[in-house]
């Protein structure tokens, strides 16, 4: 398949994802896929629109494809950490949910997209100081909201151990 061939059903089938016929992109984009294997953007292309569809099971291998490859524009890349760690998440893959989401914030870490996906999967495989603190301190240093603001250094500093308990007691 040529490079042009490839780029023009690629743009055809995001383009038809977008216009809310992901079924049709989703038959375009399998096919590309069966053709171009160790093409990263048409496996991540091809993951995206699986979950689209609610066919995450589906999407799963894809996403692995698409995170193998060393093609992957950054974007696409946390896009695809993002969508194989929600999909193993609602998959009930709680502990691959963490593996994969964990990679992706070592690998982008100032994504709070990122952290927050790896803070429900941490929620779900019962690490829940570890979820509160990554939400807290996200909400700490990204929040827009004035009052949280004004308490953003509290916030920070009880996000290390919400157990803290000062012991100056009647």
């Amino acid at each position: 398949m040529s490079a042009q061939n490839r780029d023009e059903v690629l743009a055809e089938a995001v383009g038809l994802r977008t216009r809310g016929e992901a079924e049709r992109a989703r038959e375009l984009l399998v096919a590309l896929a069966d053709r171009c294997p160790d093409d990263s953007e048409v496996a991540y292309q091809t993951a995206w629109t699986h979950d689209t569809l609610g066919r995450e099971a589906e999407a799963v291998p894809y996403y692995v494809r698409a995170l193998a490859g060393t093609d992957l524009p950054d974007e696409d890349r946390r896009g695809a950490h993002v969508g194989l760690g929600s999909t193993f998440r609602v998959l009930g893959r709680y502990e691959e949910a963490v593996e994969t989401l964990r990679a992706g914030v070592a690998e982008f870490p100032d994504d709070g997209a990122l952290r927050t996906f790896l803070a429900m999967a941490l929620f779900n495989t019962g690490c829940h100081d570890e979820a509160m603190r990554l939400l807290l301190e996200l909400l700490a240093t990204t929040s827009d909201d004035p009052y949280v603001r004004s308490y953003r250094r509290a916030i920070g500093h009880y996000a290390k151990d919400l157990r803290e308990v000062v012991a100056d007691g009647p």
